[in-house]
């Protein structure tokens, strides 16, 4: 329930948001310029700039390094010992962006075209429900195998690797990798973590894994020592509330310059920095979309003469979140207590929460 505090917060910032349903009339004004072809290219443009992380750097330099020891080790005959890759990092916070610009990177070193016959690297995301017979199909189907329905688990795996040969495939990655052990017994569990060490130590075509998924993916890799001695773990971190402003500044006026207008001074100090983090959940990746929604919503509403103000972000909020002004991250003066993760947050949950 709205309190008077509340209320008075809500008349305070009645200038600076929308009179009308916040859904309505961001849909309404984005007509004026969302047909606008040079608007519309511009808007692709934000959604394929690369903001380099150091994650990024290191998965690059490790990825790298494994491929071109495979390769040198495969050109002289060396029996070759294959390393893997674990991606670890809440939603949002860059994995699948960095396996994306791996393979980008890359496309020139390594065969990736799952629709011709040799692919170096396929991925594929772990299905649900996750158990070793389910992943096996999966796999068969991303290496473009027609799989068979009557086939036990051990079969089916002998299949993949069978198809991994076959398709000269050096790299296997497995996005939400974390599901692989979820809802599992233990004995299911260390299954799991043999079929893995098998695709690594095939004595007739070793594989390397890319494995990416929540902190709970830390659990399966942990539990056999083999399997940890033979994977290198890269942590996506969280953005720091002091330590990361200049850095999300940047960003931001980054993606400013590349859409070609100006930035308001409204988002370009510390207390704007603090609350785009706290709407991120302080995950780089969900920041940087909040900033590609907010210009693209700028450019839309305004065209090339927009000016960046918190006012797009907090449209932007309020319509991704379904948050009424008073529970809107960049107008709430005590934005601390919002959970930016909580779709139409009314503040009921909070209260009772905090009553119990």
């Amino acid at each position: 329930m709205m309190t008077e505090t509340d209320r008075t917060r809500a008349t305070k910032v009645d200038s600076m948001t929308p009179t009308k349903p916040r859904r309505r009339a961001m849909n309404k004004h984005s007509k004026k310029f969302q047909f606008d072809r040079v608007i519309r290219k511009i808007v692709q443009g934000l959604r394929q700039l690369y903001i380099p992380l150091s994650e990024y750097d290191t998965l690059d330099a490790r990825f790298g390094s494994i491929l071109e020891q495979r390769r040198a080790d495969e050109a002289d005959g060396v029996a070759f010992k294959a390393r893997s890759i674990m991606l670890v990092g809440p939603s949002g916070s860059g994995k699948t962006t960095a396996v994306r610009h791996l393979k980008h990177n890359y496309r020139h070193a390594m065969a990736t075209d799952p629709e011709k016959e040799i692919c170096e690297f396929i991925d594929l995301q772990v299905p649900s429900p996750a158990t070793m017979k389910f992943v096996g199909a999966a796999t068969l189907r991303a290496l473009g195998y027609p799989y068979s329905g009557n086939k036990q688990g051990p079969a089916i795996w002998d299949q993949v690797k069978e198809q991994l040969k076959l398709r000269r495939t050096l790299f296997l990655g497995f996005d939400e990798a974390q599901d692989l052990a979820r809802y599992q017994t233990e004995k299911e569990r260390q299954s799991v973590v043999n079929t893995l060490k098998s695709l690594m130590e095939n004595s007739v075509w070793p594989v390397g894994l890319l494995l990416s998924g929540m902190p709970d993916l830390k659990k399966i890799v942990n539990q056999d020592a083999q399997l940890a001695r033979r994977v290198d773990p890269i942590e996506f971190g969280r953005l720091h509330s002091l330590r990361d402003v200049e850095r999300v500044l940047k960003v931001v006026q980054r993606y400013a310059d590349r859409a070609q207008i100006d930035v308001a001074a409204s988002v370009k100090n510390e207390a704007f920095a603090m609350r785009l983090m706290h709407a991120a959940d302080y995950q780089f990746g969900l920041m940087a979309e909040i900033v590609v929604l907010t210009v693209s919503h700028a450019l839309f509403t305004q065209g090339l003469e927009a000016k960046l103000s918190i006012r797009h972000f907090a449209e932007v909020y309020g319509e991704r979140n379904g948050a009424e002004a008073w529970m809107n991250v960049f107008i709430a003066d005590d934005y601390g207590r919002l959970d930016p993760r909580i779709l139409l947050d009314d503040g009921e949950d909070s209260d009772d929460g905090e009553d119990a």
